[in-house]
């Protein structure tokens, strides 16, 4: 049997994203040597991109009740050892500072690069190795060690942690490598699907929402149980906005949304006020004190009624009715617009195979699984980025105890 070499590797990391770096930094903090890998000519390019730009890195309210799993006590462990505050004292300590959005939502006030400069720089501080451009050809485990035959040669190291990610954004590399790599060491995988992502229609309903693109209106969104307040964007395709993004995560293809137009308004009452004060008023000019002018037209297009009725013509009851079908407006998505725009994939590794403490696979010693590619799947606003920070030090804490 030939001899192998004594490796200069305590752990490889294959994925450069954010909880593949994130884990660099605190395994090479914690002493070990650590070497991470990717495929992509640039390191966390979804970091780059996300929060427009201003990368929206983590949100206040992170509790595991705000992830889908199909074990819903999974995340809990990790969430609660590797907090939104944590994060924030790492900025802190790289002179970034930030700023709250809506709903618990961290920005930072730079741009995202600042945070991509800061996970390289506790790497590097750590005396971690990247290298970029780099194909993952195949993982093989024996004697103790993980061997990595890559592109620009053949690694060993007795731990791996993969953090490759999910199939959301192909033309930024998404691939399925860790599921491919949990299959080979026994895991099981969820059906993946894309969440976060916006919903096509056909027909009527897509002609309609086309015609008024880019208009917005705060909805209520319901599907699979779950329900958003948030706004609503009409698209070319049908509908976006981050209430219909947040309840794409547990829509089923063939089952319809439910959306209460303006969920904190009472537009029955609004209407017959009108009635009662303006009655000679249309019924379309009564729509526009409540939505943008062609939204209003398309209210009162679909509900039958002729753009000149006036409200003293209206009856209550009528009223009522149109009131009532925009508090309980059913559509029924063609789709969604798939991997293309997908922010995140849900689904993924099942958590049955994984530690819930450290990450590590209940198959194999020293194989970690971190970040998009686990079945956890956050909400909209920073949950993700949050789960690949938490995920992460799990995997380091473990890695460097052991």
């Amino acid at each position: 049997m030939p001899v192998v070499p004594p490796s200069p590797y305590d752990a490889i990391i294959l994925g450069a994203g954010a909880a593949g770096l994130f884990c660099a930094g605190r395994m090479g903090q914690a002493g070990l040597k650590v070497i991470v890998l990717d495929h992509a000519a640039k390191p966390a390019e979804k970091v780059r991109i996300s929060g427009g730009g201003r990368c929206n890195f983590t949100n206040i309210h992170t509790a595991a009740d705000r992830f889908i799993s199909q074990n819903p006590h999974f995340a809990k462990s990790a969430l609660a050892r590797y907090t939104p505050t944590d994060f924030i004292y790492l900025l802190a300590r790289h002179g970034i500072t930030w700023h709250e959005k809506t709903l618990g939502q961290l920005f930072c006030d730079q741009k995202s690069g600042a945070i991509i400069k800061m996970l390289l720089d506790e790497m590097e501080a750590a005396s971690g190795e990247l290298r970029l451009s780099t194909e993952i050809r195949c993982v093989t485990h024996a004697d103790g060690l993980f061997t990595v035959d890559t592109s620009g040669g053949v690694l060993t190291a007795p731990k791996l942690v993969v953090a490759t990610g999910g199939l959301s954004i192909p033309k930024m590399g998404a691939t399925g490598l860790a599921y491919d790599i949990a299959r080979q060491f026994g895991h099981d995988i969820i059906p993946t699907r894309p969440a976060l992502v916006p919903f096509i229609f056909t027909g009527a309903d897509q002609e309609d929402f086309a015609s008024i693109s880019g208009v917005a209106c705060d909805v209520r969104a319901q599907a699979g149980g779950a329900s958003f307040d948030e706004a609503m964007l009409f698209t070319h395709r049908g509908l976006s906005g981050p209430a219909i993004l947040q309840v794409s995560s547990y829509w089923a293809p063939g089952e319809p949304v439910t959306l209460s137009l303006l969920p904190g308004t009472d537009i029955a009452e609004v209407l017959k006020a009108a009635k009662r004060d303006r009655p000679m008023q249309t019924l379309a000019s009564a729509l526009e004190t409540l939505f943008s002018k062609r939204l209003a037209g398309m209210v009162q297009e679909r509900s039958g009624n002729t753009h000149a009725l006036r409200l003293a013509d209206t009856s209550h009851a009528t009223l009522e009715a149109l009131a009532g079908a925009l508090k309980d407006w059913k559509v029924r998505p063609a789709g969604t617009e798939g991997w293309r725009t997908a922010e995140v994939t849900a689904g993924g590794i099942d958590t049955s195979g994984l530690s819930s403490r450290s990450m590590e696979s209940r198959h194999l010693v020293g194989l970690y699984f971190i970040g998009e590619c686990v079945d956890v799947t956050g909400w909209l606003g920073g949950y993700n980025f949050q789960w690949a920070w938490a995920s992460a030090a799990a995997a380091a804490e473990d890695a460097a105890a052991g």
